[in-house]
């Protein structure tokens, strides 16, 4: 049987974050995560330190709820109810996975005498939350703009906007010594997936009932 470009794309993913997975749990650390982590904490002006706490604000609750459901609320509000359904089930789905599997693998998350810890969090460390939640629930925004909006400079706005927060979160969480990069990777990995799932779920309910 003949595999298209997106079941390829989607093995790969799994194949990738399984392998991924298996050595965070063999492996306590990698030196290649405190190298990164060290080479992203060097960089030294002050403007950065604070755009790296923005870009890491909206991934913590309350304010990650809130936002969520501002979002919800304000693609229902245009008309589109079954986007606004998918946009609130894939920020609960993806972010009960993530819980699920933090508490299954079960890795400490960067200590202090190691590397910068701006803010000690108790929760565990594998795969990283807020990059989860930015690839599943941003890269589904980004989505949303990309086939219901015409090309246009708004369309472009809403692309770079919400996609430039998925790709900086990932080096937010290292800066700030929240994360290893191996939990970043991971998170972007499964949260790859999650993305796709949500998509293919909407694109299966949307002609059904939402024609």
């Amino acid at each position: 049987m003949a595999f298209n470009k997106n079941q390829i794309s989607i093995v790969i993913l799994i194949i990738a974050f399984a392998i991924l997975t298996y050595l965070v749990q063999a492996i306590s650390s990698f030196s290649l995560d405190l190298r990164i982590t060290h080479s992203i904490q060097s960089i030294d002006f002050a403007a950065f330190n604070g755009i790296m706490v923005f870009f890491s604000w909206a991934g913590f609750p309350p304010q990650s709820v809130v936002l969520m459901l501002l979002f919800v609320g304000l693609i229902y509000f245009l008309g589109l109810r079954w986007e606004a359904a998918v946009t609130l089930l894939g920020g609960i789905f993806g972010q009960l996975l993530n819980w699920l599997i933090k508490e299954l693998i079960h890795r400490d998350r960067p200590s202090g005498d190691l590397v910068n810890v701006v803010l000690k969090l108790d929760s565990y460390s594998f795969p990283s939350g807020h990059v989860m939640f930015y690839t599943e629930f941003f890269g589904f925004i980004c989505f949303l703009a990309f086939v219901l909006l015409r090309p246009s400079w708004k369309r472009n706005v809403i692309l770079i906007l919400f996609g430039s927060q998925v790709l900086a979160v990932g080096i937010s969480r290292i800066y700030l010594g929240a994360h290893w990069a191996s939990d970043v990777l991971g998170a972007y990995l499964l949260g790859s997936l999650c993305l796709i799932a949500i998509i293919q779920f909407y694109r299966w309910g949307k002609p059904r009932y939402f024609v």
